[in-house]
């Protein structure tokens, strides 16, 4: 019945969090239902009320034939019937899972629920917590029981920044439900506009624990690469040529070192490592590798300054160049980067640095991180870090390099992009 209320415009979907991944699940359905698309932020609505995404992730075209209406006022939820919620859902300072904007977009669908309603949350979570601690909240402020007034679900949201293939309509989505009718209306709703179709888990804590488990393995294994990186410097060999040698064997699974941040694969972890605690479990392994990948901008920067000692007679008139701000490469998302690990060690260590990225917005690198932008390197330099894989970089030759560098300047490629490409000047990789 949901669903046909849904199809047959007698009622709405809503989307509460419109960012990186609340944006594209909103317009994915609103080619084939009337959507309501909630954000806190106003600016952001105004923006995407004219067909501009404050993330540039999607394009003004993907606005177009799409029934949505962006709204800041809650009120407006009050005319949808099913509610996916897909807030962030970060880390503090000591690493411990922040719900806050959980809780809260909980207690804003609690004031507008209607009996008979649907609540689906995409938002990464530890195992339990959306029955445990967030249903609690709707069932608070609304004075309605799970199951028997409205339903729950659980969808953990697979959007990746800047993949164009790997969208909300072709990735398999994992469903969810509080009970059997609940995962069934829940699947077909997803059904109706995830080409790649749906696969349905017995219950929500074992979709939650799917989420946290496939940004985990990840993380994991690169930090195993990473390990590897530090032991193959010290043995004086490329890390790359290596996994290219090893890559030849048909079960060889292909990680790559590197910084490891973002709002998944540096967060998601924490998130099980918690629950695991809170059971009376110390992880080791999942906790071993956070160790690794958080480390490996110190490591960095401890190369970078052996260089730099060996190369200036004073090292405060060193000037360094960071190319990439951003978590990855091709996106302008800059949470959670680890760029900003570097740039701040290096200025422990009084170094002038610049940091130079085309993709980034300057206006939240200055919000969150403690240096801004550069409009293009004007500057001779001691060493470049080559940190983020934009595409505008990968098209640069080695003549760039020389002419912003010293003779004696290092090329830290951290990502192994211009490998048997540097000849002029000290080349170094992860």
């Amino acid at each position: 019945m949901i669903l046909s209320w849904l199809i047959e415009k007698r009622s709405k979907l809503a989307v509460i969090g419109l960012g990186y991944v609340g944006l594209p699940v909103a317009l994915g359905f609103a080619r084939k239902l009337p959507v309501i698309g909630f954000d806190i932020n106003e600016e952001r609505i105004r923006m995407m009320q004219l067909g501009l995404d404050p993330a540039n992730e999607m394009s003004p075209d993907d606005f177009l034939d799409a029934d949505i209406t962006f709204t800041s006022d809650a009120k407006d939820l009050s005319e949808a019937s099913v509610f996916i919620i897909a807030v962030p859902t970060p880390v503090d300072e000591h690493n411990v899972p922040d719900i806050t904007l959980l809780i809260k977009a909980s207690a804003t669908v609690g004031a507008v629920i209607k009996k008979g309603d649907y609540v689906i949350y995409e938002s990464t979570v530890y195992p339990g917590c959306t029955e445990d601690d967030c249903v609690p909240v709707i069932e608070q402020v609304s004075g309605f029981t799970m199951g028997e007034d409205f339903k729950v679900g659980y969808s953990p949201e697979r959007i990746n920044p800047g993949d164009k293939i790997h969208t909300f309509e072709n990735v398999i989505k994992v469903v969810a439900g509080c009970d059997d009718e609940a995962a069934k209306n829940i699947a077909a709703i997803y059904s109706l506009v995830v080409k790649a179709g749906v696969h349905v888990t017995s219950n929500i804590k074992v979709a939650e624990a799917a989420k946290v488990i496939e940004n985990t393995q990840r993380d994991v294994n690169i930090a195993l690469m990473n390990e590897l990186a530090i032991i193959f410097d010290r043995l004086g060999v490329n890390t790359y040529e290596v996994l290219e040698a090893a890559g030849t064997k048909w079960n060889f699974l292909s990680f790559k070192p590197g910084l490891v941040g973002g709002h998944c694969i540096g967060v998601d972890p924490y998130y099980l490592t918690y629950k695991a605690a809170e059971l009376g479990f110390n992880s080791r392994v999942i906790l071993s590798g956070r160790y690794v990948n958080d480390n490996m901008g110190n490591y960095i920067v401890k190369k970078i300054l052996q260089h730099v000692i060996a190369n200036n007679s004073n090292v405060k008139d060193a000037h360094v160049l960071i190319m990439g701000a951003t978590f990855k490469e091709n996106v302008s998302d800059v949470r959670n980067s680890k760029v900003a690990d570097v740039v701040r060690e290096l200025k422990k260590y009084h170094l002038n640095v610049d940091v130079y990225d085309p993709r980034a917005n300057a206006d939240h690198i200055e919000e969150q991180y403690t240096f801004t932008l550069i409009d293009k390197p004007a500057k001779i330099y001691d060493a470049i870090i080559v940190a983020v894989a934009h595409q505008e970089f990968m098209e640069l030759d080695e003549a760039y390099f020389l002419a912003i560098s010293k003779p004696n300047a290092l090329i830290a490629d951290l990502k192994g992009c211009y490998r048997n490409k540097i000849k002029q000047r000290k080349y170094w990789s992860l």
